[in-house]
């Protein structure tokens, strides 16, 4: 069996300086890195607090509809199933919107980074 080196022949190019080192180096770039992370800052904390009255709201919906809490499904009590299941498409969506809106605020970084 006979070994086969491939490689690529060497180019000239300059390497592509990263736009994010680009950006902070200059007093612009680190107002824009600034605003990032405080909007990465402010995504995180709305996304946190929604998803924290949205736990907090499912036992008070318990106590405030009279006979959910002693209503049972398939021998399990409703407050345990809604606890149980019915918090994870909860989860799930808060993670699929901060993702998305986190997405977005990088994406638009990346656009003023690159117009400067």
């Amino acid at each position: 069996m006979t070994r086969v080196k491939v490689t690529a022949p060497r180019s000239a190019a300059k390497p592509v300086m990263d736009s994010r080192v680009a950006a902070e180096e200059s007093d612009v770039g680190q107002v824009f890195v600034r605003s990032l992370i405080r909007s990465q800052l402010r995504l995180a904390l709305v996304v946190a607090a929604g998803f924290l009255l949205i736990l907090l709201a499912f036992p008070l919906m318990l106590g405030l509809v009279p006979g959910l809490a002693e209503a049972k499904i398939a021998g399990i009590p409703f407050g345990w199933l809604l606890l149980g299941a019915g918090i994870y498409p909860v989860i799930g969506l808060s993670a699929w919107l901060y993702i998305r809106t986190a997405a977005r605020n990088e994406a638009r970084y990346r656009d003023l980074a690159e117009d400067r």
